[in-house]
């Protein structure tokens, strides 16, 4: 993701904010002729996707553009980390990089604090920009209608499964639930016939961050009712939507997974580093059975990942997520996605882009969907027939775009997305009822809209 929040309110923010500050030292417009990069590393020292596709770019811009630099400037953190540290960067000249990896659920959000700068002006001069998709340009839209990012690429969800766990539990290599009730169902015949595996892992709580709220509880509540409207936002009356139903039976969904024990132990699930461990250790090592994840989990699994696992396509199936009672369309995934952002404050906006430029030509796209194994949101490179051989399960998770939903990215769905992480949190501990964790959600919700909700 990939894809969580952050906000001074609901975090310490002192000593995050003097390693944000050290990071980035002078700022960005101490040197003309530099453009600094800041970028999400991963905290799994063994994967490097990032810094060797950005350290390729670095070579070729240095290259195209003599006496100008590159400066890299990672950023090792969970996810929910990383925007504080990154949030704390933006607030200044002299600690705002002059590019910045920016999720496109805090691009409104940026946008309304004053973070970040609109590119129309460059986009305008910039004939690529033709060539990606309108739903990728709309992600990194604000609500006054300017573009603040450019996307790298997107991505979808649905459930990995592991063929071996699957084998000796006597369950079908081929499966595919149509409902709910059957993924909980493999899941608890995993947990009689496999001792010592986890049945199925479904991201939770507040050190989860947005994994939780999107691979988890938005993978479940897009999948109730009958549609019609957004789960989570009424776009005809611009609110935020109540707990409802639905609400309350992806909680009801979270709460089974681990109070059946069917889920990873709660001590493991509110481990911010968790989806570390599911990527390079449980799925790898064949202890996990059913994981509820995303597109680009074979990133960490290519050659010179430092998890080399070539098999994974074989030993791997891969399983759309159903809709709670297989109600149409059967299927539900959810989409997010990354952008280049230019912050407000950088010294050199102009560098900047042009290193977006190079990054995002048609070629260098195109080696960065793979790398990422993310979804291409380049036309070109969509269509492309290496693109789509280049590595197994991306036409899968491409096919499921035409069912994929995206979240409310409206300044307040950060706010939103935690107490949505604090309700299962509560569900997932114990702590909390069902009832409860709604009702505190809701409150949760009024406070973080300005009360601008509305019952469904």
């Amino acid at each position: 993701m990939r894809p969580t929040v952050r906000f001074t309110a609901l975090f310490t923010l002192t000593a995050l904010a003097s390693t944000a500050l050290a990071a980035c030292g002078s700022g960005s417009g101490s040197d003309p002729d530099t453009v600094k990069v800041s970028f999400k590393q991963s905290t799994d020292n063994s994967i490097k996707v990032m810094d060797t596709y950005l350290g390729d770019i670095k070579t070729q811009f240095e290259k195209a553009n003599p006496g100008k630099k590159v400066e890299l400037v990672p950023i090792k953190a969970p996810d929910s980390e990383y925007y504080t540290k990154l949030q704390q960067m933006l607030r200044s000249p002299k600690t705002a990089p002059d590019l910045v990896y920016e999720d496109t659920f805090l691009i409104n959000s940026d946008i309304t604090s004053g973070y970040l700068k609109p590119l129309d002006d460059y986009l305008a001069e910039w004939k690529d920009w033709d060539r990606f998709i309108d739903t990728a340009k709309a992600a990194a839209k604000g609500e006054d209608g300017r573009t603040y990012g450019v996307p790298d690429g997107t991505d979808t969800r649905g459930l990995w499964f592991s063929k071996d766990v699957f084998a000796e539990a006597g369950l079908p290599a081929d499966w595919q639930p149509k409902t709910w009730d059957e993924v909980l169902d493999a899941a608890r015949t995993i947990k009689e016939k496999v001792p010592g595996v986890v049945p199925l892992n479904v991201y939770t709580g507040k050190p989860a961050g947005e994994a939780a709220t999107m691979q988890g509880f938005q993978m479940l509540l897009y999948g109730t009712g009958n549609g019609g409207f957004d789960p989570l936002y009424d776009k005809g009356s611009k609110k935020w939507i109540t707990a409802g139903q639905g609400f309350r039976d992806s909680l009801a969904f979270v709460e089974t997974v681990y109070k059946e024990k069917l889920g990873p132990e709660v001590s493991d699930a509110l481990d911010p580093n968790f989806s570390t461990t599911v990527r390079g250790e449980l799925l790898p090592q064949g202890r996990l059975g059913i994981a509820l994840d995303g597109s680009w989990l074979p990133q960490d699994w290519l050659e010179g990942s430092g998890h080399e696992w070539p098999e994974w396509s074989k030993e791997l199936g891969l399983a759309a997520m159903p809709t709670q009672h297989g109600q149409a369309p059967g299927r539900v995934s959810m989409s997010g996605g990354w952008t280049w952002a230019i912050p407000d404050k950088a010294g050199n906006p102009d560098l900047a882009f042009e290193f977006i430029k190079t990054m995002q030509t048609k070629d260098n796209a195109q080696k960065w969907y793979v790398a990422n194994s993310g979804i291409a949101v380049r036309e070109d490179v969509a269509d492309d027939p290496a693109y789509v051989d280049a590595q197994p399960g991306i036409e899968f998770f491409t096919d499921l775009v035409a069912d994929t939903h995206y979240r409310p990215a409206y300044p307040a769905y950060p706010k939103v997305s935690v107490a949505i992480q604090e309700a299962m949190e509560g569900v997932t501990t114990g702590d909390k009822s069902v009832e409860e964790a709604a009702r505190d959600y809701d409150e949760a919700l009024r406070e973080a809209t300005g009360n601008q909700v509305v019952s469904r």
